[in-house]
């Protein structure tokens, strides 16, 4: 957001999940970015700014750990990441 623009934190439940969602009012993301932002050493940021490691972490723990999911809907002037995680355990876990 470039130092302006509103960040907002929201959170849910449905009857499956715990919804958490943090959005922006920035440029938003090209479709190239979003495809590969859970990407592991993938940034945007310059050299030596950034590892490219921050959602490739969050993608795992999200994902592989607690078996939830992890989005990105973006485009000018809103972009939202959504992390839903599961009530319960599936039994296979």
């Amino acid at each position: 957001m470039k130092g302006h623009g509103t960040l907002s934190i929201s959170t849910r439940a449905d009857p499956e999940h715990i919804v958490v969602e943090i959005a922006d009012t920035g440029p938003g993301m090209p479709a190239e970015v979003q495809a590969r932002a859970f990407e592991a050493f993938y940034t945007t940021k310059d050299v030596g700014r950034g590892t490219g490691l921050g959602l490739d972490i969050a993608r795992r723990i999200v994902v592989e750990r607690h078996h939830g999911q992890i989005s990105i809907d973006s485009r000018p002037g809103q972009t939202i990441l959504r992390v839903q995680l599961p009530l319960r355990r599936s039994a296979a876990t």
